[in-house]
């Protein structure tokens, strides 16, 4: 996951630096590095990424990587 991917991950989501920050179980701060481009564990990363896998954002890589959201499951009445 690359930092405009983490970016673009929230704002899709709707989520605030510290909202994915709880989520992941980081402090806002490591998300806001993460999002400045500088270097992280790669567990941390990986914990931020899964944070937004399990909020419905799908990763792409390849030549141009980017993301995209799961459409949300309607909930049964």
């Amino acid at each position: 996951m690359t930092a405009v991917q983490c970016r673009m991950a929230r704002a899709g989501l709707g989520f605030g630096v510290r909202d994915i920050a709880k989520l992941a179980n980081v402090s806002p701060s490591t998300v806001a590095r993460l999002e400045a481009g500088e270097d992280l564990m790669p567990r941390t990363v990986e914990s931020i990424q899964r944070a937004f896998e399990a909020a419905g954002v799908e990763f792409t890589n390849g030549d141009a990587p980017g993301l995209r959201l799961r459409p949300q499951r309607r909930k049964k009445r």
